[in-house]
């Protein structure tokens, strides 16, 4: 059996089929109120993270926007 994986922040993490941009950052744990989120360089907008799928051997970013002053 061989092993499906993405890289998310540049570390591999399993790939299954039906994973979506909303399933893997419920998975990852990441709830930051403020994240962008691209997959092979392209942006992903908030209101399709659940009805975009992430694809095996993609290339996940999850960039976590502070803000400060």
């Amino acid at each position: 059996m061989v092993i499906k994986m993405i890289q998310v922040n540049g570390k591999e993490f399993p790939w299954e089929e039906g994973l979506t941009v909303a399933e893997l950052l419920k998975r990852k744990r990441y709830s930051y109120p403020k994240i962008i989120v691209k997959i092979n360089g392209t942006l992903v907008e908030p209101e399709e993270y659940a009805s975009t799928a992430v694809r095996d051997g993609d290339d996940v970013k999850a960039i976590h926007l502070l803000a400060g002053g």
